[in-house]
């Protein structure tokens, strides 16, 4: 090969490395359309975990108390401002304004990640989807062309919950979990969202560890600690592409081995988002 030619070859091979780095945000904007399960989420231990890895990431939740996908494209079509917005910056430090709109929030960032979700009580149930579609399509038509939508998965309740929505699974935890896990593999393909954050599964894997079948602090939310701790570290590695194992945010109140066997249960959930892996 001529030393010109060699000079060409390099040259565009820097060229290309550059345009990729350049096209790399130095801010991950992630965008939670949801309720009390997407809080549970992505507020309380998200940005420690990514700060921890040294990743800049702005992460919002819009709020509303057990809303279901159905309320959310009743919001849409009337552009109602029934949100609370709560904003986590890269710094860790959160905004919380009441009265926020679906449109407005779409506007105010250029998105990386947006997910949706549905209310807990309607997780399992096939014919509580048929709006996702909608609401899927009024995201991005208001979003970056390459920004990515993402179903969140959720959780199944405690065995010994009281929550009302409880009967629609019998009341039965693993009913309830694999209830869940067929519908969102099911119903998410016909929206055309290819990307689930598996919080339910990593939750169901913890439930097999010394953290305890329960994981919750009223039957159905998560615990602060422990709970929400899961959680999040399966939005690490679903949606900002971290493996948690190993990270070393580990909230005061949890041990070192309870952060590792909540970081694996994660993991593992990732890795196999529709079957229960028992963590040791």
């Amino acid at each position: 090969m001529s030393m010109k030619k060699f000079l060409a070859i390099l040259c565009l091979v820097v060229v290309s490395a550059l345009s990729s780095w350049a096209a790399k945000p130095d801010t991950l904007k992630v965008l939670a359309i949801g309720n009390s399960f997407s809080e549970d989420a992505v507020e309380q231990h998200l940005s420690g975990l990514a700060r921890a890895e040294g990743l800049n990431v702005i992460i919002c939740n819009m709020y509303i108390g057990g809303c279901s996908i159905e309320r959310h494209v009743k919001n849409l079509r009337g552009n109602i401002p029934d949100y609370r917005y709560r904003k986590i910056d890269v710094n860790g430090k959160m905004t919380e304004v009441w009265g926020y709109t679906l449109e407005k929030v779409l506007a105010e960032e250029d998105w990386d990640y947006i997910s949706l979700q549905q209310a807990s009580h309607y997780s399992g149930l096939p014919e509580s989807y048929a709006l996702l579609p909608e609401l899927a399509e009024y995201v991005r038509a208001r979003v970056p062309e390459d920004a990515e939508l993402v179903f969140h998965q959720t959780w199944a309740y405690a065995e010994t919950s009281d929550h009302g929505g409880f009967v629609n699974y019998d009341r039965d935890q693993m009913k309830m979990y694999k209830a869940i896990v067929s519908t969102v593999n099911q119903e998410i393909p016909k929206s055309g969202i290819k990307l689930i954050v598996p919080s339910g599964t990593a939750i169901q894997n913890a439930r097999t560890s010394a953290l305890g079948n329960d994981l919750t602090r009223d039957g159905f939310h998560l615990s602060f600690l422990h709970g929400r701790y899961i959680a999040s570290c399966a939005w690490l590695e679903a949606v900002v592409g971290v493996n948690p194992v190993g990270n070393s945010y580990c909230p005061d109140g949890m041990t070192a081995e309870e952060c590792r066997l909540a970081q694996k249960a994660a993991h593992k959930a990732v890795k196999k988002p529709s079957k229960v892996s028992v963590i040791k």
